[in-house]
């Protein structure tokens, strides 16, 4: 992980000194954004940045879908600003590197008025740099480990205190004190699970194991021989993309049940248990803020449009609604602003609501993130959730997770 950290900052840093130079000015960054953020003709372009490609592929191919519906749906609405929206398509090829070379052409090439995507935080961290240099705006969908806030980015996924934290609790009271996790060797997984550990230590909580792979690892014999020897009371899994096939199917091979021991996963959801099996993965546990059980004629809607669309088969998930949803939010900010420049959409985004499929959400001004409820599923046999808990009310966001005293070493300075 050193290595690819450093591969990406080299990327990036090449990628900015590229465009620095090109431009024989300092103000460049300035001059693209502007000329970005005035749409011309009859349409308004948007960056769409997925992964089409590689390990993630088949998380964020279906998040690209739910986009693009949303944009379907208010051009024929009439669009923004009496303007069509025009998607401008990018693979991110599941590679960090390629995350910040695509955004860069996003923003100075095709000059976009905004880009909504990626899922793994280093291809965020990796758009970074580009999106504060030309001033862009990345409207990110997936649940990520929280400490961070940029002017840059609206966080459309949940927050530590919106997913993570209120999922370990309900663990510790309803499952036991003895904890082993498990995810992939990512920013996402090893700062996830430093917030665990604090809030273990805290509970008085026993630490068991704590393993990650790389990204496409499919080789979990010894990991599992492990947790058969330990016996943990649960398993806190952050593994991301297709290595969860992997995982449940030698799991259950293994004899670890939900019977046995309960694994409570928080990067996995119904599309991604529709590519695993629901046989390896019922009753088992997940933490989001979204299911596609949630009964309300918003979801319906949301739920019947994606299935004509794309096929009856197919499936809705967090990262799905919440990418769905980040479209609509733009709309709105813009169409509050009155215009796409970066600067009045961010000003005008502060306290916008909006009815999304999974209930009403709101963005936090201070912050950039969204309240949204916090609920836990179990895995039904026929691949969907049976929500057994969840928040009584959206929570707000808490990036740093301020209001914990044991996580002062998160604490914002």
């Amino acid at each position: 992980m050193r290595k690819m950290s450093c591969f990406v900052a080299l990327m990036v840093a090449i990628i900015l000194t590229v465009s620095a130079c090109s431009s024989g000015s300092s103000s460049l960054s300035t001059k693209v954004n502007n000329n970005a953020a005035k749409p011309t003709g009859d349409t308004i372009k948007v960056g769409i940045l997925n992964s089409l490609s590689g390990t993630m592929a088949a998380s964020e191919v279906p998040v690209k879908d739910a986009i693009l519906m949303a944009i379907d749906e208010i051009n024929k609405a009439g669009g923004v600003l009496g303007k069509q929206i025009e998607p401008k398509l990018e693979d991110g090829a599941s590679d960090p590197s390629v995350f910040a070379e695509k955004t860069q052409k996003l923003l100075a090439s095709d000059k976009v008025a905004t880009i909504f995507g990626a899922w793994i935080s280093p291809a965020r961290k990796a758009m970074l740099p580009v999106l504060q240099a030309q001033n862009g705006l990345l409207w990110y969908p997936v649940q990520y480990e929280g400490l961070e806030k940029s002017p840059n980015v609206f966080y459309i996924g949940a927050t530590a205190d919106q997913q993570i934290v209120p999922a370990i609790d309900w663990l510790l009271k309803n499952k036991g004190k003895r904890a082993y996790l498990l995810g992939s060797d990512n920013v996402f997984a090893r700062t996830a699970n430093g917030i665990v550990k604090e809030q273990l230590k805290a509970e008085g909580a026993e630490l068991l194991g704590e393993e990650y792979t790389p990204y496409g690892h499919t080789e979990y014999s010894t990991i599992i021989s492990k947790i058969k020897d330990l016996k943990p009371d649960f398993i806190f899994n952050t593994v991301n993309g297709d290595s969860n096939v992997a995982l449940f199917k030698q799991l259950k091979d293994a004899g670890v049940t939900p019977d046995v021991t309960t694994i409570l996963s928080v990067s996995v959801g119904e599309e991604e248990i529709r590519s695993i099996g629901p046989q390896y993965m019922a009753g088992h546990l997940a933490a989001w803020n979204y299911f596609q059980s949630i009964d309300t004629p918003e979801n319906k809607k949301f739920i019947g449009n994606y299935q004509q669309r794309y096929g009856s088969n197919r499936t809705t998930s967090d990262p799905i609604e919440a990418g769905y949803t980040a479209v609509y939010l733009w709309a709105k900010a813009v169409e509050k602003a009155g215009t796409t420049d970066v600067n009045a959409v961010r000003n005008a985004a502060k306290g916008i609501e909006f009815d999304a499929p999974g209930g009403k959400v709101k963005i936090d001004g201070d912050n950039q993130h969204i309240y949204k409820t916090a609920r836990i599923g179990k895995i039904k046999s026929e691949g969907q959730f049976e929500e057994i808990w969840s928040s009584d009310e959206p929570v707000k966001p808490d990036p740093y997770l301020q209001s914990y005293d044991w996580a002062t070493k998160y604490h914002a300075k």
